[in-house]
């Protein structure tokens, strides 16, 4: 499906680019890769004034926080570097920026990415982010539950597993908003706005 349209205001959503997920091996785009479309997306929103959430994933160092469920895979848990929840250097240090900090999968449950959408007016979100098939696919399944119409940028997104990144764009995504590419979505945003 082609991108029709973005709200008034539209916010941008950026999942997971921090240092320590950025720098994992993805596909099918890179994490430079996938950071570099970010900035390009978050200044054109910055640009028309409109929000740039930055969400980052982080637990506390003795996994007091950590998701408790027991699962069959193997989990992340464990102790991981200093500063691999830092946000990437090229999307840090924005002062007008939200910022939210999230201890599960998607960015809406126990944070304040609601509060802050709402407060602004937003209707709309585009999403990018790592990893498509979990932050990024899980708040997207959020935004759309809260009645945001939701965004895919496409090649704003990567995964750990080629698989896994093409079932959601092909048999999630189109359930819940429209996907395109970040040129596409920086063209309908320069022709919609003025």
């Amino acid at each position: 499906m082609a991108l029709t349209t973005l709200d008034p205001r539209t916010a941008l959503v950026l999942i997971d680019l921090q240092k320590g997920i950025a720098a994992a091996p993805t596909v099918p785009h890179s994490g430079s890769e996938v950071v570099a479309r970010a900035v390009e997306l978050a200044g054109a929103f910055r640009a028309h004034g409109l929000p740039v959430v930055l969400v980052r994933v982080s637990f506390a160092a003795d996994g007091s926080d950590a998701l408790p469920g027991r699962t069959e895979a193997a989990g992340a848990a464990g102790a991981r570097p200093e500063g691999w929840d830092t946000l990437v250097e090229e999307l840090a240090g924005h002062a007008g920026d939200i910022l939210v900090t999230k201890h599960n999968w998607g960015a809406f449950h126990g944070t304040d990415l609601d509060v802050q959408l709402r407060r602004r007016g937003v209707t709309q979100v585009v999403l990018g982010g790592i990893a498509t098939s979990i932050g990024v696919e899980s708040t997207a399944r959020a935004a759309y539950a809260h009645g945001y119409h939701v965004t895919l940028a496409t090649d704003a997104m990567a995964d750990m597993n080629a698989e896994a990144h093409h079932n959601s764009l092909d048999r999630i995504f189109p359930r819940l908003g429209e996907s395109g590419g970040t040129a596409e979505i920086l063209d309908l945003l320069a022709r919609t706005r003025p």
